[in-house]
């Protein structure tokens, strides 16, 4: 499906009230680019905001949560996190009673984590992710729909220059990545 002029001026006039004049295709774009980086902004704020934690920090309770006993190592493939980033989850989910570690009792050097009552209470207060509302979607599409969304926003990467940035599949504001650090 490609977005025909009048969907385009359709769109603008949902957003903007009455139909505006055609903007130059890179601007739609960056628009558009825009509102994701907002959408992702906003949830942020409202994850901590409803449940206190960071969209890494609920990504990492919800693996712990359907995993059962896991070791962090694991939880990084998973989640596809590195297992640095995911033991510094850890240690604040730990220090805040959501999760507990214990060591095997088969190989001490094996530490798992288990949720806590009171993670699992937090993840049932804990609104959707932004990401699965994404994937859902994403998923009834048609495969030739969905290759043809995964190359057009290849195609953006590269035009950005950062088609080789390393990236986790879930979407998250900057600024909780860097409070998990």
């Amino acid at each position: 499906m490609a977005l025909t002029e009048e969907t385009a001026a359709g769109r603008r006039k949902d957003r903007k009230g009455p139909a505006r004049k055609p903007e130059d295709p890179s601007q739609e774009v960056l628009s558009a680019l825009r509102r994701i980086i907002r959408a992702t902004d906003l949830h942020s704020k409202r994850l901590a905001r409803e449940v206190g934690l960071t969209t890494p920090q609920t990504v990492v309770l919800q693996a712990v949560r359907d995993l059962g006993e896991v070791t962090s190592g694991e939880l990084s493939r998973h989640v596809s996190l590195s297992q640095g980033t995911v033991t510094t989850i850890l240690d604040r989910l730990e220090s805040r009673g959501l999760i507990e570690r214990y060591r095997s009792a088969s190989d001490r050097r094996v530490v798992h984590s288990r949720l806590t009552r009171q993670g699992r209470a937090l993840l049932r207060k804990a609104p959707p992710l932004l990401h699965e509302r994404f994937i859902e979607a994403f998923g009834n599409l048609p495969a030739a729909r969905q290759r043809q969304v995964i190359k057009t926003l290849d195609e953006v990467a590269a035009m950005m220059g950062v088609a080789g940035l390393d990236a986790a599949p879930l979407l998250d504001s900057g600024a909780s990545a860097k409070r998990e650090r």
